[in-house]
């Protein structure tokens, strides 16, 4: 192989697909980088045998070929050239790299002892743009499980029917819900795990068109411009989420984001070792209490305009907060369901979005 590219490019390829090398010392070929010339551009290729990622950049090829190469140190080199054209040459398995200021060999692997990542040749279900399937990623990211005890919850269900992608996460303590209107050409049901989401919402942050989601034999194909991520499916089936969600609120109140989150974070401050916090709702007014025997204790208001009875219960500050963060607008709508029952968050204006954190015991 050999050819040159520009070190810009290049550099911005290696970042997309880092990120997936695995550190598995028992298979040191998964800590490569594929390079691979087709069809007049050079692919990029990384995977941990869950998830792979591919992405296409246009170089100037003299001479065919592939190449493994160890990541960390050719990431770490392309990181540090400055100059503007790079020329890559491969002979033995031996990588040379050659630019105006620099000169230097990289020992690497036989590419065909690197993994083979799945292809997915059926047709996309649906096409989401990128700034909105990262949006809706980012809100159900933090209430996913983090043991792997279910592996089904440490995942993100994408359930694609009926024109509606819906994406949903729960770590039985909190669950997020966001409802795309989208239109799709078939229906699936798929359990994302947490580093796919993690990978996919990052991948999101550099694209500006459309995503397309490929499904076939429990792998998902997520494709991009120049960028594929293919991911295998967590096996298993979702709990039935729906029961847990309230159809009915006893009371409502809505409240101005900005103030109820700053609130909550001062009160955060005097709350003890299971970070709880207690709130109380009345006709005009939110009241926030925290209590720590080492540290003192806090009481602050936040005006609040309240609908039916006032309430008031303990909740994990923390979960509060991960749902204040993801609410779009000015306003959130706080719902009573009932003693022992989860307390709802909306946004005020939105109602694709639904958040929902269980009580804590008094």
């Amino acid at each position: 192989m050999k050819l040159i590219v520009n070190q810009k490019n290049l550099k911005r390829a290696i970042s997309l697909v880092e990120k997936v090398v695995s550190k598995n010392t028992s298979l040191p070929i998964l800590g490569n980088i594929l390079f691979k010339t087709e069809n007049g551009r050079l692919r990029l290729s990384a995977t941990n045998l869950e998830l792979g990622i591919n992405t296409l950049i246009g170089v100037k090829i003299e001479e065919v070929g592939e190449i493994a190469v160890p990541a960390r140190i050719f990431s770490d080199f392309i990181n540090t050239v400055q100059d503007e054209k790079v020329t890559l040459v491969t002979k033995n398995n031996t990588l040379t790299i050659n630019a105006e200021h620099y000169k230097t060999s990289i020992l690497g692997f036989d590419p065909k002892d690197f993994p083979i990542i799945p292809k997915i040749k059926s047709e996309p279900i649906v096409s989401i743009p990128a700034s909105i399937l990262k949006g809706a990623l980012v809100k159900v990211l933090d209430s996913m499980a983090i043991s792997e005890t279910r592996p089904e919850l440490a995942g993100v269900l994408v359930q694609i029917k009926d024109n509606q992608c819906v994406f949903v996460s729960t770590d039985i303590f909190r669950l997020s819900e966001v409802i795309l209107p989208i239109k799709a050409s078939a229906s699936a049901s798929i359990i994302l795990p947490r580093n796919t989401v993690a990978e996919l919402v990052r991948m999101c942050s550099d694209l500006e068109g459309d995503v397309q989601i490929k499904y076939a034999d429990n792998q998902v194909a997520f494709v991009a411009e120049d960028i594929e991520l293919v991911s295998r499916v967590v096996d298993g089936t979702y709990p039935p989420y729906k029961n847990v969600i309230p159809e009915k609120f006893i009371s409502r109140a809505l409240i101005k984001r900005g103030e109820l989150e700053n609130n909550i974070r001062l009160a955060g401050l005097f709350a003890s070792s299971i970070s709880d916090v207690k709130i109380a709702c009345s006709k005009d007014k939110l009241t926030i209490t925290a209590r720590n025997s080492d540290k003192g204790e806090i009481e602050t208001d936040v005006p609040a305009v309240l609908k039916n009875e006032p309430f008031e219960l303990s909740l994990n500050y923390r979960y509060i907060l991960d749902g204040l963060k993801n609410m779009p607008g000015n306003d959130v709508i706080i719902e009573f369901t009932g003693a022992g029952s989860p307390l709802v968050m909306r946004p005020g204006d939105d109602k694709s979005f639904v958040y929902l954190i269980m009580p804590l015991r008094n």
